[in-house]
């Protein structure tokens, strides 16, 4: 008789999400940004940012909301972009998005922008939402960290 009667061991769930926390490189980093590791601080992602990529969660350790920027030094909460998962990130007015279609990647200032024919996807828009509102706002998107993919390939 075998000692074991089970092939996978486990664990039977990751823990969602998962995240890394390090010291915020400046005062602009807002909840639903896009953020990279960079010199052991996270920094916002930039346009041409690729490998591994955070969002910047709400500081919920200072009691703050998703409208409130990060100090510089304060400790930053970074989730990663899991494949599949659904996260809410932040987009640029002017901006629109249709669940399903539009494709995202990163803009020079860690917001969302809409992915060109060349660009590196990194998200999947979950809802149709049209910015208007004259400043940045948060969208449901899907991480599309399985398939970095061109947008027209």
């Amino acid at each position: 008789m075998p000692r074991f009667n089970k092939i996978f061991a486990g664990p039977a769930t990751e823990n969602t999400p998962q995240v890394k926390e390090l010291p915020a490189a400046s005062a602009t980093i807002l909840p639903g940004c896009l953020i990279v590791p960079d010199s052991g601080e996270f920094a916002l992602a930039g346009a041409a940012s690729a490998g591994k990529l955070y969002i910047a969660q709400e500081n919920y350790l200072a009691m703050e909301g998703v409208d409130t920027a990060y100090d510089e030094d304060d400790t930053v909460i970074g989730m990663e972009l899991l494949d599949g998962q659904t996260f809410r990130g932040r987009i640029a007015n002017g901006v629109n998005a249709v669940a399903g279609v539009t494709q995202f990647t990163t803009a020079a200032n860690g917001l969302l922008a809409v992915a060109g024919d060349e660009d590196y996807v990194v998200a999947v828009a979950d809802e149709d939402f049209n910015n208007t509102t004259g400043e940045t706002q948060l969208v449901t998107i899907r991480a599309a960290v399985g398939h970095y993919t061109p947008a027209a390939g």
